[in-house]
């Protein structure tokens, strides 16, 4: 008897069901069955079902000789199940890498519920990855299980069968079975949520719901969508002879009353001839079964609108309602138009601002920093700004960034909102502009205003007119603006040689370069052992673990985020004296985060600082990101986890082969990476020797005087005495924590490099 019985039914998904299946069959938690429907589907489905049972014996192929619909498919694949609980996905979803693992977990510390009630992520044929907007009502505050009537706002989630997970000897107890038609999600859930004596929540994301833009019944005209209300006459049956269930009437109608104003509002299901008809069943059904009276167990949180919609819906004013809709369609528009009125004013406005104080004179002492499209308070911005209140505590110092970044900058720093007057006034009349990326592409640099460009890392992938034949990989194919930008440049910061050579050929302009290091590095040779150990136990790194930051770069080849390891397997493998960080690369921050959970994987993505993390680590993991770069002045061990180097080469293109001059252990395979560690490789001698070789060639001037040698130079206008650069023997780079380092395992005498 397996853990789960996972039932797919198919009809017409044969684009998507290999995708489907695979996302089951790959799951780290092995004890399923599989149980694939083909609901007589006319393209390639049934075989394709075929092929997956031929190869696993997990996998059930069921065929239905005529087409039935998703209800009966899925009754089909029920009869079947043999699992302690059932899991039902359609053929086009996914279910996202380590689900089953964390819905048995979730089971076990909920006292095996009858319904688990998980979280789900819409994902757009776009490629834009979508979390579930009430994804907040499945808060694990509380206790582990309860009933409905202890959450009933659970009630007003998306009712359908697979964002849950069930006891199959429950469902067998309460006869639970989907009906004929359309709409055959509603008289499962309801009922099975109202009966349910144990019920808990997992707040993770566990199904990815496609939403294909052609081909679904939910974006298909048609008068199949009329059986929604079949389906809640099936409902509000359950609740006939049921005394103890009457008083869910209220919160069921409104429930029923919210999805029938959905589907008539959505232009694309129902044919202009169904609609009347639509509207005057609907009316049939709300007055049939009102109720008498109460609000009902569900918190009512209509708009008025919505209010006022359900009561014309069930009087039956059609045209009162149409009437509505019109003019709240109208009155959007009209605040839309108004909107961007108010907006072209604002803009206009503020434009003549700014061209009225590049009249007035600079202010020598106000420097103006930002970073990171404005960000917050990071990378080489931050280290020379603080140097500079350090060394010219005459100076005042603003930050360009976002509101919900200004918590991050220190007190005597002022904060400038991007687009406000006070943003435009310090544009133009700052002294001196610092960034390590763009200013606003409207600057006008001023004569006698100094622009730093410190950039935010030495480049492995090409950059600037190197990507001229490259258009996919492109950032930005305005390379006449990139050139504009880059004739504002009084210097630009380099960390080493490479990084002069690439940005002299890849922006050409008439700049200075310094060469002098990136100040955000200057940290690693100036912190203290105290200071990591501080930083270890901020972050969560349990004691005498060895802490593993994990900092992949992002993929112009795709817009996705990519999945390179399988953490729990990771963690699983590697023991227990093993932590990873897991960073996400800025580019996915607008995405919902990796379902990914362990007690061993902390999620660090949201840190402000990288600098920091590289110092609570005891060892990093890339690919091809440039803090790789920065790590190595650390003299700390660096795994490279290079699995899909060609791809990535051939879309975005490189300056050298890293697989030619590596910083330690080069892993192909996710098995080879956890070979490098468990073997000790990661930090074995000829590593050591690699990493001391990649620190000759990139570590050049990062000593720990960066920022002073930028602030001097720049700010002070001086030549000498400014810092000269240490020899790379006499550095002395902050040692990880020794605890960590102790419960390492020995590393073999010498330890053979990756190819």
């Amino acid at each position: 008897m397996p853990r789960f019985s996972v039932i797919v039914p198919a009809y017409k998904v044969q684009a998507y069901l290999q995708e489907s299946l695979d996302s089951v069959l790959t799951q780290s938690y092995p004890d399923l069955e599989l149980i694939a429907v083909d609901d007589a589907s006319p393209d390639t489905c049934g075989s394709i079902i075929d092929e997956y049972a031929a190869r696993d014996p997990r996998v059930t192929a069921v065929h239905l000789a005529h087409n039935l619909g998703l209800g009966p498919a899925r009754n089909a694949g029920l009869a079947r199940a043999t699992g302690d609980y059932l899991v039902f996905l359609d053929g086009d979803d996914t279910l996202a890498p380590g689900a089953l693992q964390a819905i048995t977990d979730r089971l076990k510390a909920t006292g095996s519920p009858d319904v688990l009630i998980h979280d789900y992520a819409r994902t757009f044929w776009s490629g834009e990855l979508v979390r579930n907007r009430l994804s907040h009502r499945l808060s694990e505050e509380g206790p582990a299980s309860f009933r409905l009537a202890d959450r009933p706002a659970l009630l007003g989630m998306l009712m359908v069968v697979w964002n849950k997970t069930y006891r199959r000897e429950f469902v067998e107890r309460e006869g639970l079975s989907f009906p004929p038609g359309l709409y055959e999600d509603a008289p499962w859930t309801y009922p099975a949520l109202l009966a349910a004596e144990s019920i808990a929540v997992l707040d993770r994301i566990c199904v990815h719901y496609r939403q294909r833009r052609t081909g679904s019944i939910l974006t298909t005209t048609s008068r199949r969508h009329l059986d929604i209300f079949d389906q809640y006459d099936r409902v509000f049956g359950h609740l006939a002879g049921r005394p103890e269930l009457e008083r869910w009437r209220p919160a069921l109608h409104r429930r029923m009353a919210e999805h029938f104003c959905a589907l008539y509002a959505d232009p694309r299901r129902l044919p202009r001839a169904a609609r009347a008809e639509f509207f005057g069943r609907a009316c049939a059904l709300l007055r049939r079964y009102r109720p008498q009276g109460g609000s009902g167990a569900l918190p009512l949180s209509l708009s008025r609108t919505d209010r006022v919609r359900h009561t014309l819906m069930r009087l039956g004013t059609r045209r009162t309602y149409r009437l509505l809709s019109e003019l709240r369609s109208a009155g959007l528009a009209l605040g839309r138009a108004a909107v961007a009125l108010g907006r072209g004013l604002r803009e206009s406005s503020l434009r003549l601002h700014y061209r009225i104080q590049r009249l007035l004179p600079l202010d020598p002492e106000l420097a103006v920093f930002s970073a990171y499209w404005h960000g917050g308070y990071a990378c080489n911005p931050a280290a020379i700004e603080a140097k500079l209140r350090e060394l010219a505590p005459r100076m005042r110092t603003a930050w360009i960034c976002d509101p919900a970044h200004a918590s991050t900058l220190p007190r005597e720093t002022v904060a400038l909102r991007p687009g406000s007057a006070a943003y435009w006034t310090a544009l133009a009349r700052a002294g001196y502009l610092v960034t390590n990326v763009n200013f606003d592409r409207a600057l006008v640099k001023r004569p006698g205003q100094i622009l730093v460009q410190t950039q935010h890392g030495t480049p492995l992938k090409r950059v600037g007119l190197d990507l001229l034949d490259r258009p996919a990989a492109t950032p930005t194919p305005d390379f006449a603006g990139l050139l504009r930008g880059a004739d504002q440049w009084d210097y630009l910061l380099s960390s080493n040689r490479h990084s002069t050579l690439v940005w002299e050929k890849a922006v050409p302009s008439s700049y200075t370069t310094l060469e002098y290091g990136y100040p955000r590095n200057d940290v690693f040779h100036r912190a203290g052992p105290a200071e990591v150990l501080e930083l270890r136990e901020r972050l969560g790194i349990p004691a005498g673990s060895t802490a593993v930051l994990y900092a992949p770069t992002h993929r112009d080849y795709r817009r996705s985020r990519p999945d390179h390891l399988d953490f729990e397997r990771v963690l699983r493998d590697l023991g227990p004296r093993f932590t990873i960080l897991a960073r996400t690369h800025l580019t996915y921050a607008d995405l919902p985060p990796s379902p990914d959970t362990h007690p061993r994987l902390i999620d660090v993505s949201s840190h402000p600082s990288v600098e920091e993390l590289a110092l609570a680590s005891d060892a990093l993991v890339t690919d091809y990101s440039s803090l790789m770069f920065d790590y190595a002045a650390l003299d700390r061990p660096i795994v490279i986890h290079a699995d899909d180097w060609e791809a990535y080469e051939a879309a975005r293109g490189t300056y050298f082969d890293l697989r030619s001059c590596p910083p330690g252990a080069i892993a192909r395979t996710q098995d080879e990476l956890v070979d490098i560690f468990t073997t000790g490789h990661w930090q074995g001698s000829r590593s050591a020797q690699l990493r001391a070789a990649f620190r000759a060639r990139f570590c050049q001037f990062d000593d720990g005087h960066a920022a002073e040698r930028v602030v001097r130079r720049v700010f002070l206008g001086q030549t000498a005495p400014i810092p000269a650069v240490m020899p790379l023997e006499d550095r002395r780079p902050t040692p990880a924590a020794p605890a960590a380092s102790a419960s390492a395992a020995p590393a073999p005498a010498l330890a053979p490099v990756r190819p």
